[in-house]
């Protein structure tokens, strides 16, 4: 299947590429979710019409996705989770643990944009995790997990 692509996405292309997709990925995911058209000549002259609109919509949430990045670079989040006497958290922290607690702290995070390296988190200490804002705004952002008392 071939589509054009009205947004960016990673590791498939920019906005206006002509693309060839698996069937399903472009029937359930790419074209409902309005990332992409499928690539017929009427589709095509229609998307060359839009492109100004499209391409201002996509600097207006790179920009977005910026300054969000601007402010969590200067945040420093505290998870508190029940622990033991070795650090062993009572459960677990996942991403929308994360995407909560630093909701909290100030900057709207949904849970989608947090990307832990080893699934969740099952001790106590310093994390690294990525989140991705934009496809091309990745930050590293360091989230404490301490025991509650």
């Amino acid at each position: 299947m071939e589509v054009i692509l009205l947004e960016k996405i990673a590791n498939l292309g920019n906005l206006g590429d002509k693309v060839t997709i698996k069937n399903g990925y472009g029937r359930n995911f790419l074209i409902p979710q309005g990332k992409a058209t499928a690539a017929t000549k009427a589709k095509l002259a229609e998307f060359e019409a839009r492109r100004a609109e499209l391409e201002s919509i996509a600097s207006e949430k790179l920009f977005a996705a910026s300054t969000r990045a601007a402010v969590l670079e200067t945040l420093v989040v505290y998870i508190r989770h029940k622990a033991g006497e070795e650090g062993k958290l009572f459960g677990s922290i996942g991403t929308q643990n994360i995407a909560d607690a630093i909701t909290t702290a100030g900057v709207k995070i949904k849970k989608h944009e947090v990307r832990l390296p080893d699934g969740v988190i099952r001790h106590t200490g310093e994390y690294e995790i990525d989140i991705n804002l934009h496809t091309d705004v990745i930050i590293t952002m360091i989230i404490n997990i301490v025991a509650e008392d």
